[in-house]
């Protein structure tokens, strides 16, 4: 559904006559670095574990100016992100009251992050960035019990500094430095037994835009 709706906004902007926009179109590469921490809670027993990644990714964004100061804007990353897969032996006992070696396996994919926000120019060139963000988060794990978790979603906000260089045909250029909080999400086991949180998550990220105004 947030595909859906993100592409009536794109084209709607897109068939619209030129003169009437007011609206900055363009695709962006970023580069970001992420740190979490995760717990795992299975029947009391809980571990936990920190974890620093490093992603790169497209996106592509739209903008409505208003006036010459602010403008609102979409940014949209199409492409999904993956964690390493994290895998954890354990010992269960059984019915017997012996011990039986159990892998757990799990990988989360992040879909559809999207970004909300808000632009205000400090200068020509120098402008301020705050908004809102979500990603879905898509859980893919090999349980030894064989329950499943489900998936969940994620709400953060982010806030940055870019500079922009306008060229006389409409065209520009933006290099911008961002920084992401999108707090923490939990998710439960089929099985109820086993709960894995994943707590504090965060990024800074540094972004190069191409584009254009109409």
């Amino acid at each position: 559904m947030k595909k859906i709706i993100l592409s009536l906004i794109f084209s709607s902007f897109m068939i619209l006559p030129a003169f009437s926009l007011g609206v900055n179109i363009g695709v962006s590469g970023t580069a970001a670095v992420f740190h979490a921490s995760g717990q795992e809670n299975e029947n009391g027993e809980k571990s936990k574990e920190d974890a620093t990644a490093v992603a790169s990714y497209g996106s592509i964004f739209v903008e409505k100016t208003l006036g010459d100061k602010l403008a609102i804007g979409i940014d949209y990353v199409p492409a999904t992100l993956s964690s390493e897969t994290a895998n954890n032996d354990r010992l269960d006992k059984t019915a017997s009251a012996t011990a039986a070696s159990v892998v757990n396996s799990i990988k989360v994919d992040f879909q559809d992050l999207t970004t909300y926000y808000l632009t205000f120019n400090v200068s020509d060139s120098l402008y301020l960035k705050a908004g809102a963000v979500t990603v879905d988060v898509i859980t893919k794990e090999s349980l030894g019990t064989g329950s499943t978790y489900g998936d969940t979603s994620m709400d953060g906000t982010t806030f940055g500094i870019g500079y922009n260089n306008a060229f006389g045909n409409g065209a520009f250029v933006r290099l911008e430095g961002s920084y992401m909080d999108f707090g923490s999400a939990s998710v439960t086991a089929s099985n109820g037994d086993n709960k894995v949180s994943m707590d504090n998550l965060e990024g800074a990220s540094a972004k190069i835009s191409i584009g254009r105004s109409f």
